[in-house]
C-alpha cells in the first residue's frame, strides 16, 4: 500500500521524488483534506488572520477550523497548493439547511397532508418535534399530533386503523426494556397489520432529557429521586421556580429557546424521529 503521506526522508534506501502538489484555487464549496490533522471539509472563504492568508473550512456536521493558505492539502487524493480563488462575480451560497440538519428546499409550498400521522406523548414533545423537523415536515406532508400519554395506545391505534397507505408512527418517551412504555408498546403493535405502524422511543424519562444537558448550563441531567414529581425535581435542582404547572410550562419555554438546531439534541432522540419520518413517508 503506498502511504499518502509520503515517505520518511529519514529513513534508510534511495530516496524517491513524491508527486507534486498542484496549485488549486481555493473555491468556496471545494472540499480539501489539510494533511496534518486530517482534516476534511468545503472551502467556506479566505481571509487574512493575523497578518496572513488562511482558509475556512467546514467539515459535514457544521465545524469550521482555520488553516494556513498554501501547500499541505489534498484533493481527490492528489496534493494541491491552496491559492486564493480568481476575483470575480461572488459565487453561490451553499444550500441552506433546515433545523434538522436536511437541505432546505426553496420556494416549495407545504404539502397536503398525507394520511399518515406521527404520535407523541404531549405537548412538549409536539413543540421540540416541530421547531427541529417542522420545515422538514410541511415539505412532506406529515402531521404530528399529540396523545395524553400511551397508557390507552392500543385503543387509540384501534380507532386509528392504520392501513398501507395510512401509516402511523409513534414516538415514545422512556421506552426501555422491561419498563410500562415497552409492554405498551408490545401491545400496540399487536393490534395493526405487519408493515403499518412504527412504535419508537427513546432512553429518556422525559423529552427534556433529550436536550443536551450543556444548553442549560449542566454537565448532565440530575437524577431525581423515587416519589419526587421528575419535572418538578429538575427544577429544583437547577435553582428554578418549580411551585406550579406555570413554573413549569415557562421553564420548558426556556429550555425550548435554547434549542437552535439538531445539533442541541441526543443522537438517541434525533434518530428515532428521522426513522420516524421515514416511516409514514415511505
Amino acid at each position: 500500500m503506498s502511504d499518502r503521506y509520503g515517505r520518511d526522508v529519514l529513513a534508510g534506501g534511495p530516496a524517491r521524488h513524491g508527486p507534486v502538489s498542484a496549485p488549486t484555487p481555493a473555491t468556496p464549496g471545494l472540499v480539501v483534506e489539510e494533511v496534518t490533522t486530517g482534516w476534511v471539509g468545503a472551502v467556506v472563504r479566505v481571509e487574512v488572520s493575523g497578518g496572513m492568508r488562511v482558509v475556512v473550512l467546514e467539515d459535514r456536521r457544521g465545524a469550521t477550523r482555520t488553516f494556513p493558505l498554501g501547500p499541505g492539502f489534498w484533493v481527490e487524493g492528489r496534493p494541491v497548493e491552496l491559492t486564493p480563488a480568481p476575483s470575480g462575480p461572488p459565487a453561490p451560497s451553499p444550500p441552506a439547511r433546515t433545523a434538522s440538519g436536511s437541505r432546505a428546499v426553496a420556494d416549495r409550498r407545504a404539502r397536503v397532508a398525507r394520511g399518515s400521522r406521527i404520535w407523541v406523548e404531549g405537548k412538549h414533545d409536539a413543540e421540540l418535534v416541530e421547531k427541529v423537523w417542522g420545515d422538514d415536515l410541511r415539505v412532506e406532508g406529515v402531521v404530528v399530533e399529540m396523545l395524553d400519554g400511551v397508557d390507552d395506545l392500543a385503543a387509540a391505534v384501534r380507532d386509528f386503523a392504520p392501513d398501507a397507505g395510512r401509516r402511523l408512527g409513534v414516538l415514545v418517551d422512556h421506552l426501555v426494556p422491561g419498563s410500562k412504555e415497552s409492554r405498551i408498546a408490545s401491545e400496540a403493535m399487536h393490534v395493526a397489520p405487519a408493515g403499518t405502524l412504527l412504535v419508537l422511543g427513546h432512553p429518556y424519562v422525559d423529552v427534556w432529557q433529550a436536550v443536551r444537558p450543556e444548553r442549560v448550563g449542566l454537565v448532565a441531567w440530575p437524577r431525581i429521586d423515587r416519589g419526587t414529581e421528575w419535572k418538578r425535581g429538575i427544577l429544583a435542582e437547577l435553582g428554578w421556580p418549580s411551585q406550579d404547572q406555570a413554573d413549569v410550562a415557562r421553564a420548558w419555554q426556556r429550555i425550548l429557546g435554547v434549542v437552535r438546531d439538531y445539533r442541541d439534541l441526543e443522537p438517541a432522540l434525533l434518530g428515532r424521529v428521522e426513522e420516524l419520518i421515514d416511516f409514514v413517508t415511505g
